[in-house]
């Protein structure tokens, strides 16, 4: 090796920070082994289970405000089917249309009601609808016009949503007659008949 200090600075330059083995086993330590032994209880510690819970859990205790109650729910209300099956007396008494109208259409023709809605005994509004017949009225009602929403299909059956038109028409000035079921509508003439035949037979004698 060559005294001159320019050829020393030149070569210590060229040399690596590794000068010995125990530095080269120290840099590879820290260079591979570390960080895997980093990577392994970092993974141990996300699949223990003895680390501390980030969420509150009770049988019976509030969770962020809402009920154990209250998420049971919830949650039957997510997992209920989509499709229910209702059965309804079919021989049940008709809803008088008052009685739809309170349940089903005062919110939107009622009293203050919303614009553009024929209102509640209001004459002017409802004549030009009673012009178009009790036919084309229940119609409307039952699968919605405008930004009527279609009101067949709900808790009453179409016939009491048509009580409900007549109940509004005939308030407004119409004079629809009560729809009624056509068993009761056929038994009335029926009753009607037979209470005159004992009277005209007495009326005989």
């Amino acid at each position: 090796m060559s005294a001159d200090p320019h050829y020393q600075a030149t070569e210590e330059a060229h040399t690596g920070p590794i000068k010995n083995p125990k530095q080269l086993l120290l840099a590879v330590f820290f260079s591979f082994i570390a960080p895997i032994l980093i990577i392994v209880g970092l993974v141990s510690y996300v699949v223990s289970g003895t680390k501390p819970a980030g969420i509150a859990e009770g049988d019976s205790m509030s969770l962020y405000g809402v009920t154990k109650e209250a998420r049971d729910r919830e949650v039957a209300e997510r997992l209920k089917k989509v499709g229910a099956i209702e059965i309804r007396d079919a021989n049940r008494p008709l809803a008088a249309g008052e009685v739809v109208f309170k349940a089903q259409c005062v919110a939107c023709h009622g009293a203050p009601g919303i614009p553009g809605a024929p209102h509640f005994q209001d004459a002017a509004a409802w004549g030009p609808r009673i012009g178009q017949g009790y036919a084309t009225l229940l119609e409307h009602a039952l699968k919605g016009k405008g930004a009527m929403p279609p009101q067949g299909g709900g808790d009453f059956e179409d016939l009491e949503v048509g009580r409900a038109v007549v109940y509004m028409a005939n308030a407004g000035g119409a004079k629809f007659p009560v729809p009624d079921r056509p068993a009761a509508a056929a038994a009335a003439p029926a009753e009607g008949a037979s209470g005159a035949a004992p009277a005209a037979s007495a009326a005989a004698k």
